[in-house]
């Protein structure tokens, strides 16, 4: 198991400079490459303060010259939003300029907002994201190839930016059968979002993973799979309510855009409860926030009942300041990982099976 830093880049209050969002991420991806995190994702989203970042791949372009060791991540390519050409050729090229630190990311997309702007319809969504990953890999798997499919057609074509190796590594998110059996397939690592905010909901995904696994004729115990949770360590309880209460607002945004409940004050989503809402006790009492003692043993109560490989933390959200989403990097690997390490051993060992104490 490791970690990665999560980087949604929304902004909370109207006005927010765009580049000093963009400073804000970089800054903490560089300071995560020092605290030993493992991957830096970024997110896509479109026309709305939810999120300013419309290419994870520029991103990944842009800190590949800024960092050395810290694999960069699409957190994910919104895969049905582009034409395929240009994403391989793109995904060619950004694998190259980190020397093979790219991990592609990859989902079907679940906001209707995004998909009518792009004049796209969201129920052809998966069958256009599995077609272009077919694509993708016979060009990044012969000189030249062409394609005729359901939705796309391409002459014998060579794609020119070459990945530094056969193809990328590849994660799929999203809350899809048909994507599941993809990653099954392919030993990708599925991701999962604050939704499975609890042990026991991780644990029931994971079960779900598994018997995908099992119905592709794969071995459900070498599942991998990751979790993005919200992440913030502090001794300061009226600091903790204050990312809590920012959390929710980020669910209640994304949860508007996925039922088509969203209300805009011009480019500002308007916060909405949605049905179902747990309330901020509950979340206090599961999500990552809290003393380092108190994060640690809810990241060990996860790691016991579901053992993901991978977690996708985000230190910074809503009007939070930097500063908190900096100390929390810099505490994972001062005081969460020693704890957690104390308990199970070198973290490496889990992301397969269930892991025994030490």
């Amino acid at each position: 198991m490791d970690v990665g830093l999560f980087s949604l880049m929304g902004y909370r209050d109207r006005g927010t400079p765009t580049a000093a969002i963009y400073d804000t991420a970089i800054a903490q991806v560089k300071a995560a490459e020092q605290a030993g995190f493992g991957i830096a994702w970024f997110a896509e989203h479109h026309f709305s303060n939810y999120c300013v970042c419309p290419s994870p791949l520029m991103m990944v372009a842009r800190l590949a010259g800024e960092t050395s060791r810290i694999r960069l991540a699409s957190g994910v390519v919104i895969v049905p939003l582009y034409h395929p050409a240009r994403l391989i050729a793109e995904v060619g090229m950004v694998d190259a300029l980190t020397h093979g630190r790219l991990v592609l990311g990859i989902g079907s997309g679940y906001q209707p907002y995004e998909f009518e702007r792009f004049g796209q319809d969201l129920s052809e969504s998966t069958p256009r994201l599995l077609e272009v990953m077919g694509m993708m890999e016979k060009a990044f798997g012969a000189e030249t190839f062409a394609h005729d499919g359901a939705h796309y057609a391409m002459p014998v074509t060579h794609i020119a930016p070459r990945p530094a190796g056969a193809m990328p590594e590849v994660w799929v998110a999203g809350d899809n059968p048909d994507l599941h059996r993809y990653a099954a397939e392919r030993d990708c690592v599925v991701m999962v979002t604050p939704r499975h905010f609890t042990p026991a909901m991780l644990a029931a995904a994971r079960r779900r993973f598994e018997e995908i696994r099992r119905g592709v004729g794969k071995n459900p115990e070498t599942l991998r799979f990751g979790a993005m949770r919200p992440f913030c360590v502090t001794e300061d309880a009226g600091e903790a309510a204050r990312f809590l209460e920012n959390a929710r607002w980020q669910i209640r945004l994304s949860q508007s855009l996925r039922r088509r409940e969203q209300a805009m004050d011009g480019g500002m989503l308007v916060e909405k409860t949605w049905e179902g809402e747990p309330s901020l006790e509950e979340m206090g009492a599961h999500m990552m926030v809290g003393d380092a003692a108190t994060v640690a043993a809810r990241m060990a109560a996860e790691i016991r009942a579901a053992a993901p490989c991978h977690y996708l933390l985000q230190v910074q959200l809503g009007d939070m300041d930097p500063a908190v989403g900096m100390r929390s990097i810099a505490a994972w690997q001062r005081q969460v990982r020693p704890i957690l390490e104390r308990e199970f051993g070198p973290l490496e060992r889990i992301g397969i099976a269930a892991p025994a104490a030490a």
